[in-house]
């Protein structure tokens, strides 16, 4: 059951559920929604967890972690990259964006994943404990991040030694989903 709207059910994505999560992305995101939709679809063959919010029936949200990689001194270790989060427009701000990141970073913990990365609104993150990466010696993948976007949470199974450079897996960067572009640069 899902942390806030009764009725709502939290779970992992099931095939059947493609188009409802397109939807999803397309609707939260919009002009830039089938950039990320597009993006979804590419990230389902190196996805971690994703994970739908259903409320009556009606799949109402997503949220997708993928593997990515840290380029830290000792070794590359998994990490995972929380993107995209994606809420209806009608069903957001009633906590089913928080409970899809609430469940999603506590069963990548219980799965030993080390840290999560996101390039996102501190704001809101911050309240789930994610803190700026730059502040804990990780470096952002490019630098049209803005530094306080690049967030890290870290679980139970970081070790100090891991640091060092978030490597985005190649979809990112195929979608041109990294970062902010400036229209008229």
């Amino acid at each position: 059951m899902g942390l806030y709207s009764p009725g709502m059910e939290l779970r992992e994505e099931r095939v059947g559920d493609r188009q409802a999560v397109r939807e999803v992305q397309l609707r939260a995101f919009g002009d830039h929604g089938p950039v990320v939709a597009e993006l979804v679809d590419s990230l389902r063959a190196i996805v971690g967890l994703s994970l739908v919010a259903e409320l009556d029936g009606q799949v109402v949200g997503h949220v997708m972690f993928t593997r990515s990689l840290l380029d830290a001194p000792r070794r590359l270790v998994d990490v995972q990259v929380l993107s995209p989060l994606g809420v209806l427009p009608e069903a957001q701000r009633v906590g089913v964006g928080s409970a899809l990141v609430r469940r999603g970073v506590g069963m990548l913990g219980e799965r030993s994943v080390p840290l999560v990365f996101l390039e996102g609104d501190p704001g809101y993150y911050s309240r789930f404990g994610f803190t700026p990466g730059g502040e804990l010696g990780f470096r952002k993948p490019s630098l049209r991040i803005p530094d306080g976007a690049f967030q890290v949470f870290r679980l139970p199974a970081y070790e100090s030694w891991m640091t060092g450079t978030l490597v985005y897996a190649e979809p990112f960067w195929r979608h041109d989903a990294v970062g902010l572009r400036t229209p008229d640069a």
